[in-house]
């Protein structure tokens, strides 16, 4: 298991929803770009989670492909 396996398991984010009209939106604090739209509170909920797993993943490809070869996973606490 890689340091990211580990991690992605363990954090948190927050999700800042409302209800507007007859939709349900929402965005993840923490990550920019996150941000969904749905019929009720339940589905933008999975639909939050959802999405942030795959920007958290699609992210991490990019970081992965601009290392290249022979680097470091690391833990940072803020």
């Amino acid at each position: 298991m890689n340091v990211w396996d580990n991690e992605q398991m363990n954090m948190n984010y927050t999700a800042i929803i409302k209800q507007q009209d007859n939709c349900w939106i929402g965005w993840i604090e923490e990550v920019p770009g996150v941000n969904c739209q749905e019929s009720t509170r339940e589905e933008l909920l999975e639909t939050l989670s959802i999405t942030l797993r795959e920007a958290l993943e699609l992210n991490r490809m990019d970081a992965l492909h601009a290392a290249g070869e022979r680097y470091e996973e690391l833990n940072i606490a803020v």
